[in-house]
């Protein structure tokens, strides 16, 4: 028991010390996540359980092997070496190996064995999507703490020159300038700044917690994240949905997966076919005894052996006549199961060709939203800096100077925003495609 508590220890202490080396990039986040995340093991392990199935298949055209020995005591009448009965005791001993092999089996092995290479293949396919869910989480995640990073970056600031404002009124109340009540609206709004620069800490410390959580780390603490090189994200050229959706009907392992499903639909009505043909086994053995009684002298046991020994080889076919309806309503059965999975096939493509549309749409809107929350943050920069050389030379007052800042600084909050929210969207649109998702 101390040693699994010593061997827990050192796995939360190696991923603590993994969390505290950071800065993470994207891709760091995305591979850990790929590596250890309990969703993508899960399904890791759905594939390996089908290799274990499919193994299981391809073995069915192995011939079986058995091999039996018995002991039997009789008291009471009995059979003698002259095939009379008799009160007597009586011992038998047998052994025999017998074996079986499956020489025609209306094609259910050959069809279970590509039933088994199917399940394989789209469980391979649910494992991909669940790493592109998981990638595509991790992403949205990391974003979000860019984001809330920058906002705590502009609260500290705003908190910052709040307070430095503050002193400034204090000793022009000093000087007879201002009043009283200056100063306590500027203590009012220092305090709110601060309100807010905590709420930002806060919010932070949330999305660093989820982005941990996906990456199965222990703790949020000492984790930190990269901002990457946004560059001009206006100018980059956004392809239309329908071609995106060529591109991604292809590759997306979702769209492979309803794929992989209409076909095993598809053999399967061909595997409920099959149980109407006959089945044939070839069968055949060896086998020996001893036998003893009582009341008459037995042949050595070496002996009885030898002479007791057979062997036999054997046909056996079996033909189905009538299963009370069960072959018939199997493929029926199977039939519909072919014709659901190729509605959930269409389902699927659809729902992707809507994730692109919304997806191209919320980056062409991201786009637009980045450029005008650019210009505008630059206006309400430069109403700011205007603003505050006339507060320094006494002609314009502190709220007049309080509200081009916080104007300015909501304008940059926003530009933030759209900034991180241009840069997943783009991205995102490229992933579809079957490009990695990275910045």
């Amino acid at each position: 028991m101390r040693r699994i508590f010593l061997f827990a220890a050192l796995l939360l202490g190696s991923l603590a010390a993994r969390a505290q080396q950071g800065p993470w990039t994207l891709a760091d986040c995305i591979q850990y996540a790929l590596d250890h995340n309990l969703t993508v093991q899960q399904s890791a392990l759905s594939v390996e359980q089908r290799e274990v199935e499919l193994n299981s298949a391809q073995a069915r055209r192995l011939p079986s092997l058995s091999a039996s020995a018995s002991e039997n005591l009789s008291f009471g009448r009995g059979l003698t070496a002259d095939n009379t009965y008799s009160n007597s005791n009586t011992t038998s001993t047998s052994f025999s190996l017998g074996g079986e092999i499956p020489v025609f089996q209306g094609f259910d092995i050959t069809n279970g064995i590509k039933l088994s290479k199917l399940n394989l293949a789209a469980a391979t396919a649910d494992l991909e999507k669940a790493r592109d869910d998981i990638r595509v989480a991790v992403a949205q995640a990391y974003v979000q703490i860019l984001y809330n990073q920058e906002l705590l970056r502009v609260a500290r600031e705003q908190t910052s020159h709040d307070a430095e404002l503050l002193e400034q009124i204090r000793e022009r109340l000093s000087a007879g300038k201002v009043s009283a009540a200056e100063v306590s609206a500027q203590q009012a709004t220092l305090a709110q700044s601060r309100q807010s620069e905590i709420q930002a800490e806060g919010n932070l410390q949330v999305s660093l917690l989820d982005l941990t959580q996906l990456l199965e780390l222990p703790s949020p603490e000492g984790f930190s994240v990269v901002a990457p090189e946004t560059g001009d994200l206006s100018t980059v050229l956004l392809m239309r949905p329908e071609a995106i959706y060529e591109e991604a009907v292809a590759v997306k392992p979702a769209v492979e997966a309803a794929r992989l499903n209409v076909d095993y639909a598809e053999l399967n009505i061909a595997r409920a076919k099959g149980a109407r043909l006959p089945s044939l086994s070839l069968n055949g053995g060896l086998g020996t005894n001893y036998y003893t009684n009582s009341k008459f002298a037995s042949a050595p046991f070496g002996e009885q052996m030898k002479n007791n020994f057979s062997q036999y080889l054997g046909l056996s076919m079996s033909i189905p006549i009538f299963q009370r309806f069960s072959i018939r309503n199997n493929i029926r059965t199977a039939q519909l199961q072919h014709q659901g999975q190729q509605l959930q096939l269409e389902s699927v493509k659809k729902a992707l060709y809507k994730e692109i549309q919304q997806a191209y749409y919320n980056a062409v809107s991201a786009q637009a939203r980045y450029a005008g929350s650019r210009e505008s943050a630059a206006s309400a920069r430069q109403h700011y800096e205007l603003t505050e050389e006339k507060y320094k030379v006494g002609k314009a007052g502190v709220a007049d100077y309080n509200d081009a800042r916080n104007s300015w600084l909501r304008a940059e909050s926003e530009h933030i925003q759209a900034r991180f929210q241009c840069l997943y969207q783009t991205r995102l649109l490229d992933f579809y495609r079957g490009k990695t998702l990275d910045f």
